[in-house]
């Protein structure tokens, strides 16, 4: 099976839900070019507050990107996966996998809200892109129009 993977992950606190700081987050991509070598591995790009949103790439290995992946009759399989602990926001019912066939990809976006042991530090936020093409594409194709969008995000508050 041959897949291209990119995973985006944003990270926040309420600092950021206002004002410059909530401009600059905003404004951060949810898809980037894509290394040389991507290969078998996952281009994992971290834009994190401390950081003023600056995105930092790596590749890391496919079983680190919390989807499932499957390919049957020459069609990929797709579906985030949801750790029980990062169920909020509450999310009524998740929508299906999205299949898609060679040459398509898929952008899956998901928002998660955390409280800190016993409320002593500030509510911090996460949003996961998810960009996933059924075969080989081009170096800037996750700058594009996905074939296929799931919008997953709920109310953060």
């Amino acid at each position: 099976m041959e897949i291209t993977v990119q995973w985006v992950r944003t990270s926040w606190t309420k600092r950021s839900r206002g004002g410059e700081a909530a401009v600059r987050r905003n404004a951060a991509p949810t898809g980037f070019v894509l290394p040389d070598a991507v290969g078998p591995l996952a281009h994992v790009v971290r834009m994190r507050e401390e950081d003023d949103f600056r995105p930092r790439g790596a590749l890391e290995e496919l079983h680190a990107v919390d989807v499932q992946l499957r390919e049957a009759d020459g069609r990929l399989r797709v579906f985030p996966r949801i750790p029980p602990l990062f169920a909020l926001p509450p999310r009524r019912r998740r929508p299906p996998a999205v299949w898609l066939v060679p040459g398509q990809w898929v952008r899956w976006q998901l928002n998660y809200r955390f409280s800190s042991a016993m409320g002593l530090r500030d509510w911090s936020y996460w949003l996961d892109t998810f960009n996933i093409a059924h075969g080989p594409v081009a170096a800037d194709a996750f700058l594009g129009t996905p074939d296929v969008l799931v919008d997953e995000r709920g109310p953060v508050r």
